[in-house]
């Protein structure tokens, strides 16, 4: 049986942190930023983390469960 490969898309856009949470970007910092306020793209620059009723399928994608 071949091995199991990870989701590329996933693994680009996701990185686990040493407590095993799912560490992700904010959206929406990519173009037209002229009519974002500072803060708001000041927010948008700190990482975030992925919802626990997510978790499950990201680490699927993963192949860490």
């Amino acid at each position: 049986m071949p091995k199991m490969k990870t989701k590329s898309s996933a693994k680009k856009r996701f990185k686990v942190t040493g407590s095993g949470k799912i560490k992700r970007k904010h959206a929406f910092k990519n173009h037209i930023l002229t009519k974002k306020s500072k803060k708001r793209k000041l927010r948008l620059t700190h990482f975030g983390l992925v919802h626990e009723s997510d978790e499950n399928n990201i680490k699927r994608q993963l192949r860490l469960k």
